[in-house]
């Protein structure tokens, strides 16, 4: 059906980091380690292949001591996609870890918050604590490509392409959006940094970069009511994600993960 699509999270870097660091007002358990893993994710039919993200450059890693695991879009090929079929690819949010490689990317066109543009041109990245986020270049980047008629500026809830559909939520950023993937299990929600982890949603406890907390709680139950089940969203930075979901070949294990097919292991 062409409204129907695999779906698939790539894993291309890793971060170390403390559970302290996870949750506003930090953790009670401040000695145990809880790590990031940085994905990029593509929903593929036989009609369309569409990125969700596109994850920061080896440029942008030396320049923040970020360590690349493997370029996120020639990653694409492992699973047979060559990134030059990609017409449309998502930015759920500016943040230097969900937008950059522009240039591998030569027939995308890109679907983005107009509210997320704005910010990120905007008064505020002058404070340090929102603007470390962002990368100026990408950024500049973004703003060259609507001049070159490559960028959708979306204003509230829209529909990229039949059973993929984008829902803006904010809190982590004003212009964050989830997207909703039509699969054969039902209704997958790549949640993106509205939740980085599943103890984020499941357990109401927000991350601790928030713009708007009281946006953010909300976004939770946002993203449950767009899903088919709690089993049905996807955080944007969980390790578990490649532990609960199968690999689509032995050999893409710890890689990719296969999301439009169920859970093979389930949290406590």
């Amino acid at each position: 059906m062409t409204d129907t699509y695999e779906l698939f999270a790539i894993k291309y870097a890793r971060r170390d980091g403390w559970r302290s660091d996870n949750f506003i007002g930090g953790d009670d358990d401040h000695a145990s380690a809880m790590p990031l893993d940085y994905y990029v994710w593509v929903a593929r039919n036989a009609q369309r292949s569409v990125l969700i993200d596109t994850g920061f450059s080896a440029q942008t890693a030396a320049k923040r001591g970020r360590g690349v695991l493997r370029c996120p879009i020639d990653s694409l090929r492992l699973i047979d996609i060559d990134p030059d079929s990609i017409t449309d690819t998502v930015i759920t949010h500016l943040h230097y870890d969900h937008v950059g490689n522009f240039a591998l990317l030569q027939s995308s066109r890109f679907h983005l918050q107009e509210p997320e543009m704005h910010f990120a041109t905007g008064r505020h990245m002058k404070y340090p604590h929102f603007g470390h986020h962002y990368e100026p270049e990408d950024v500049a980047q973004m703003v060259r490509m609507n001049f070159a008629q490559r960028v959708v500026m979306h204003d509230g809830p829209a529909e990229v392409a039949p059973g993929i559909e984008l829902q803006p939520v904010g809190g982590h950023t004003p212009g964050l959006q989830v997207v909703r993937v039509k699969t054969a299990r039902g209704w997958v929600v790549v949640a993106s940094d509205a939740s980085h982890f599943y103890e984020n949603i499941e357990k109401r406890r927000p991350f601790s970069n928030a713009c708007d907390v009281c946006q953010m709680l909300e976004a939770f139950d946002t993203v449950y009511l767009l899903a088919d089940s709690k089993e049905h969203v996807i955080p944007g930075h969980d390790p578990q994600v490649l532990e609960r979901y199968p690999a689509p070949s032995k050999e893409l294990e710890g890689i990719i993960a296969r999301l439009d097919v169920a859970p093979q292991t389930h949290a406590d």
